[in-house]
């Protein structure tokens, strides 16, 4: 009986865990995203920093500029995505 009501707390909360590991992913890559679109976005009519500063940090930011690349051409809908990890319908 213990045992079995061990395996079931087990499972219960890996559920847990692996649904927050999902929401974190997701606010990684959206963070990445408003990083990546605060430092170019002189692209889209945004204020941007000083252009040194953008200069200094463009070598570290290939992985953004291509991330930035797929989602425009995906053009994923957010509320859409954010709807399906809630479970909203």
């Amino acid at each position: 009986m213990f045992e079995n009501l061990k395996a079931f707390f087990r499972g219960f909360f890996s559920s847990f865990k692996a649904r927050s590991t999902e929401y974190l992913e997701f606010e990684e890559r959206e963070l990445e995203n408003v990083f990546a679109l605060i430092l170019m976005g002189s692209f889209v009519g945004i204020p941007s920093p000083p252009t040194t500063l953008v200069m200094r940090i463009m070598p570290h930011m290939v992985r953004e500029i291509y991330v930035m690349q797929r989602r425009a051409g995906e053009m994923d809908d957010i509320f859409g995505e954010l709807a399906g990890m809630f479970e909203i319908t």
